[in-house]
């Protein structure tokens, strides 16, 4: 079975959080990220936002679970801001939607050369293929399930709550 990706923007796409006066247009692809990695694994793209995450409202979380419900993939991956990420998972989770879900961004701008952008849509990929159904945070080498997890703003981090 492939592996469906629902991408919505973000930091991991070359979203500038610092230039929110100027119009937002994402510069990373990421089927890029995924084409010079190598991955081998069957994989769709489905781009249905380019939002930074502050503006993802609860409209935006139905399309994306209407999106989620609609696909015939039991494994999906969502990549997401990191700022409303939390709020997302939670809408998601309490859906009980019986599929593996993980949402995954980054920290650091997707076109800064220290980007944490490939590892983590690589880890949260891997972390899609052994999870049971449910929904998950992958970020930095962490997984979170999404009844536990908290962004912690001051430290720029998920953590277990």
């Amino acid at each position: 079975m492939r592996t469906h990706i629902i991408s919505t923007g973000g930091t991991i796409e070359g979203l500038d959080y610092e230039n929110l006066n100027q119009k937002q247009t994402t510069t990373v692809a990421i089927d890029d990220i995924l084409s010079n990695a190598r991955v081998a694994l069957k994989y769709t793209i489905e781009k249905i936002l380019n939002k930074d995450s502050r503006f993802i409202n609860d409209d935006d979380r139905e399309l994306i679970a209407e999106k989620i419900k609609s696909n015939d993939s039991d494994k999906i991956l969502l990549t997401h801001g990191t700022i409303t990420m939390v709020e997302t998972a939670q809408f998601l989770g309490r859906l009980a939607l019986n599929k593996t879900i993980v949402l995954t961004g980054a920290f650091i701008l997707g076109t800064k050369k220290n980007t944490d952008a490939p590892f983590n849509l690589g880890f949260a990929l891997s972390a899609l293929q052994i999870l049971e159904p449910g929904v998950y945070i992958a970020m930095n080498g962490t997984i979170f399930n999404w009844v536990n997890v908290k962004k912690n703003n001051q430290n720029n981090r998920f953590e277990s709550i």
